[in-house]
């Protein structure tokens, strides 16, 4: 017959970890004892290593009281010790305890959770799960109260910004498969005006034109949205001229502006309000912002790596060397890639990428426009989107003066646009080089003002 076992037996083993207990320090406890659950000793479990109950064997969920276990045990433990419970075994005081069995014999069951550490000390009373209980509703209530107060995109103001990413998908070909339809670029082996004039560039930067990867064909804009000017391309009758004229590259760049102002106009029709402008309004913004629009969108191409617009194959990857040999000069160049990397640095959100360059195309001081307050009104609506976008899902540190670092990269495009104004006149009073440019370029640039 089995010898009973009562728990008088048991406060000696309890009696070793008390005093093992006492050697403690005292900050040590402290931390120990004011929860019930602690996380693993850092570095003594592997996360894929199946964790196991040091009682029953059960799966266990954590440290709880000072010992790995499951639920179940933590449970019961802690009943046991709350209640000063006194088990007796009915059989040798040695029984297994397994997943199984742990309700069968109590006594072995309350003696092997001693026996793998756990402590009573860490059960907190009745009065601190309370007191546990409200600071956690209390954290939670604040949480919610933050939440509600965190400032939140109204339905018009996403509805905004979902219309201006459609808009800018239809417009823009990330595979830049038309390219392949331009006049081909021809890269002349030598460009002497680049080894004079590349003293601070190490690398080779697209020109603006350049820049413009873009979806939809040139058939998708309507006609008549500038004055008789001629959307479509026409039939290239200038590519003899190719192999005589030093500025190899201008054919192929011209037709790629041509492609992109096509695909500003129809970014910029689809800017909610923009069609409310009268027709001679709709003109004067889109001549002068087109090539800032053109840079703006050019970042998506532009790597940092080599400081290069990179579009699709080698064939459309565009270097500072193809931009001097399209006509342009590192006076313009220099303050470009600035710009572009200045931009790429910002890591923008697509949403406040095209808020930026529909900001741009309303800008109610651009030359020739007559409705300057409407024109006003549309891009403060825009400006005040953007300024809620970034307070709402642009996270720190990234947000910091964002704004304001946009609003700042508009004030740098006008100055390119100057520059880029300039040299385009100085280019196009060239009748060997103008007539490398197709009507587009020539009705949109040929009548600008900066």
């Amino acid at each position: 017959m089995a010898e009973s076992c009562s728990m008088s037996e048991i406060p000696s083993s309890w009696e070793i970890y008390q005093q093992n207990v006492a050697y403690l320090p005292d900050a040590e406890m402290e931390i120990m004892a004011a929860s019930t659950s602690l996380p693993d000793p850092a570095g003594e479990f592997d996360r894929n290593v199946p964790r196991i109950c040091g009682v029953c064997g059960d799966k266990a969920t954590g440290f709880h009281f000072n010992a790995m276990t499951c639920e179940g045990c933590k449970g019961f433990f802690r009943r046991s010790m709350k209640r000063k419970a006194m088990f007796t075994c009915p059989f040798n005081s040695d029984c297994k305890i397994t997943k199984d069995n742990r309700r069968h014999c109590q006594a072995c069951r309350l003696k092997r959770c001693i026996d793998i550490g756990m402590m009573k000390e860490f059960i907190l009373t009745d009065e601190e799960v309370q007191r546990k209980r409200e600071m956690i509703m209390k954290r939670k209530e604040e949480e919610a109260l933050k939440e509600s107060m965190k400032p939140k995109l109204s339905e018009e103001q996403q509805n905004v910004i979902d219309i201006l990413l459609e808009a800018h998908r239809k417009t823009y070909d990330p595979t830049y498969s038309d390219f392949t339809q331009f006049r081909p670029p021809v890269r002349s082996s030598e460009d002497q005006r680049l080894t004079r004039s590349s003293s601070v560039l190490t690398q080779g930067f697209s020109s603006e034109d350049s820049s413009e990867p873009f979806g939809s064909s040139p058939d998708s804009v309507e006609h008549g949205m500038f004055s008789n000017l001629m959307l479509s391309e026409p039939e290239e009758s200038a590519s003899m001229s190719i192999n005589f004229s030093p500025l190899t590259m201008l054919p192929h760049l011209a037709d790629l502006v041509s492609y992109s102002i096509q695909k500003v106009i129809g970014f910029a029709k689809m800017i909610p309000g923009f069609r409310d402008l009268t027709a001679e309004d709709q003109i004067a913004l889109l001549k002068s912002s087109a090539i800032e629009v053109i840079m703006l969108r050019s970042n998506q191409s532009f790597t940092l790596e080599d400081m290069s617009w990179n579009c699709g194959s080698n064939d459309f990857k565009y270097k500072v060397s193809d931009v001097t040999q399209a006509g342009h000069n590192m006076e313009l160049l220099e303050p470009l890639v600035k710009f572009q990397v200045g931009l790429k640095k910002l890591n923008l959100h697509e949403e406040e990428h095209v808020l930026l360059m529909a900001i741009c195309i309303l800008s109610p001081d651009r030359p020739g426009v007559q409705d300057t307050t409407l024109v006003e009104t549309l891009q403060d609506r825009l400006s005040n989107i953007l300024q809620s976008y970034i307070r709402c899902r642009h996270p720190p540190p990234g947000s910091r003066l964002l704004y304001a670092k946009m609003i700042q990269k508009l004030a740098d495009l006008r100055s390119l646009n100057e520059e880029h104004s300039k040299q385009y006149r100085c280019l196009s009073f060239q009748p060997e080089h103008s007539m490398q440019l197709t009507p587009l370029v020539l009705e949109v640039f040929g009548n600008e003002i900066s």
